[in-house]
């Protein structure tokens, strides 16, 4: 055994002279078995130690084949596990960075690349997660090898799926809502697809609340108008008025809009009920304070006094960073809306739903095993992620989720040789929307789940890798080089044919014209 890994050693030695391109081809070498389970892979080097470390090493200690594999890890930008083996990150239900990129791609224009959000276009796609009881997550998992077609992946490169989600809304069940509409009425809301999709989304909504819920409707422009006090839905009648007193002028002053219509919630303010501000906007302020960070203080106080805020994002020019980042300090979050099919399903579906909470400030946590997981690399959420410590910190922001909402995290990630049994704990954590008690979940995942070929795992994971590696594409990430746009279309196109993955065939599609 002694000579082998001293003949190891001196390849080692020999290979860390030659140029990285040839690393990969030297490095390859050592006995191998297969289990029935792999057969007709090639199998990643076996030793003798149950879980497969070498003899005479320490469970974890580094091997000449595990440090070249670390060696490509690093370079390929993932966390090593003996380094840090805990992952810590705000949930985030956003996905107006996907519908963005849609329109923008549609309109023969590459999105900027700061507006791409790898977490926010996974999290567009139904994931058929199961749902909870009440409220609170269930936690899916699941992984796969990745596809042949994916450049650069070995025998030992894995993509992990953490899915959290949940349960819809029981009928009736929701406490009533008090919502405040702060309506961007400037000279820029006049493009076709702006103010007019509001205004009938304001009033289709209004439609579906229920007569205890209440409204109130701000609009600003140079200056911020009170159209609407806090009213009952009952009076519909007055609310569609205001609404349609809605009319383009001025400049577009965002920072009065949002002071007066956190004031006026404050005001309409109920007890027991959800109180929210929603933002309908461009998001591109022009007069007063044109920084979000100026706002966030006065944001993230009204979101401790229990007052969130949702963004709803519109038009071709569109502040995309601007919203999110007030949605985030709000603990709420931001869609967007593109056209009327998209305006019926965010004004008909999404935007009801958000009147009650499932969890408050959620956060999830993944803390990989470093005797099997080598390093690991969470596909976006670069603005959301936390140290191990503010996980159980209950005064740190997490997400806001509301029923039937799903959460999907994607991990890249290297096997340890051999690698078997237990991989990883997945926790989330979130505080009851009424007590805010906090509870939370853990579940252990093992290295089992995440060995089947890429062909035969489930739609919705192949369906989250092909979202996600489109963003890389489109943010020029340097993990654009490890995908192939037309092999990307091909995964969507033998996922189904639904709508949504003709429009995720359609934005790829667009996408080659513009970036191969």
């Amino acid at each position: 055994m002694a000579g082998r890994h001293s003949l190891r050693r001196l390849r080692l030695a020999a290979v860390m002279a030659l140029a990285t391109t040839l690393l990969a081809a030297c490095s390859a070498g050592g006995d191998t078995n297969q289990s029935s389970s792999d057969s007709g892979k090639q199998a990643a080097p076996q030793y003798g130690g149950a879980t497969g470390t070498p003899e005479g090493l320490a469970q974890g200690e580094a091997t000449p084949d595990s440090t070249d594999q670390a060696d490509r890890a690093a370079a390929a930008g993932e966390t090593n596990t003996a380094d840090r083996p805990v992952s810590t990150f705000a949930v985030d239900v956003d996905t107006a960075s996907y519908s963005f990129a849609k329109r923008t791609l549609e309109s023969g224009r590459r999105p900027a690349e700061n507006t791409i959000r790898p977490e926010e276009f996974v999290n567009s796609f139904d994931q058929r997660y199961r749902e909870p009881e009440g409220n609170g997550f269930s936690i899916n998992t699941d992984g796969t090898r990745l596809p042949s077609t994916h450049r650069g992946a070995d025998e030992s490169a894995r993509l992990l799926r953490v899915g959290l989600q949940t349960s819809t809304e029981a009928g009736g069940d929701r406490p009533d809502a008090a919502l405040t509409f702060v309506v961007d009425v400037s000279g820029s809301m006049s493009e076709p697809g702006k103010l007019d999709l509001v205004q009938r989304g304001l009033h289709t909504l209004v439609g579906q609340l229920r007569p205890s819920d209440s409204v109130a409707i701000v609009s600003y422009s140079d200056k911020a108008q009170l159209l609407r006090p806090m009213t009952a839905v009952r009076e519909r009648e007055s609310l569609d008025q205001a609404i349609d007193r809605l009319k383009v002028s001025g400049s577009t002053n965002l920072e009065a809009g949002l002071r007066m219509g956190y004031d006026t919630a404050r005001k309409g303010f109920r007890n027991s009920a959800t109180n929210r501000v929603i933002l309908l906007s461009d998001g591109l302020p022009n007069v007063g304070t044109t920084d979000s960070s100026a706002l966030v203080k006065e944001i993230q106080e009204a979101a401790s006094k229990q007052i969130t805020l949702l963004g709803v994002g519109v038009g071709s020019d569109y502040g995309d960073r601007f919203m999110e980042q007030l949605a985030d300090k709000g603990d709420g979050y931001v869609v967007y809306v593109s056209d009327q099919t998209e305006a019926d399903r965010v004004f008909v579906q999404q935007l009801p739903a958000t009147v009650a909470l499932r969890a408050l400030d959620a956060k999830a946590q993944v803390e990989f095993d470093p005797k099997t997981v080598l390093s690991y690399r969470l596909i976006g959420y670069d603005n959301r992620a936390l140290s191990a410590s503010q996980f159980r910190n209950d005064r740190v922001d997490g997400g806001e989720v509301g029923p039937g909402h799903a959460v999907t995290a994607l991990y890249a990630l290297h096997l340890r040789p051999g690698a078997e049994g237990h991989l990883a704990d997945v926790r989330v954590r979130w505080q009851d929307p009424k007590t805010r008690e906090p509870s939370e979940l853990t579940q252990p995942i093992t290295v089992t789940a995440l060995n089947r070929d890429f062909a035969e795992s489930p739609t919705p994971l192949r369906v989250s890798y092909v979202a996600a590696y489109l963003a890389e594409v489109l943010r020029s990430s340097r993990y654009a080089e490890e995908v192939r746009l037309n092999d990307l279309r091909t995964i969507a196109q033998d996922c189904g044919d639904t709508p949504q993955l003709r429009d995720l065939t359609a934005m790829i599609t667009d996408a080659m014209s513009l970036y191969n």
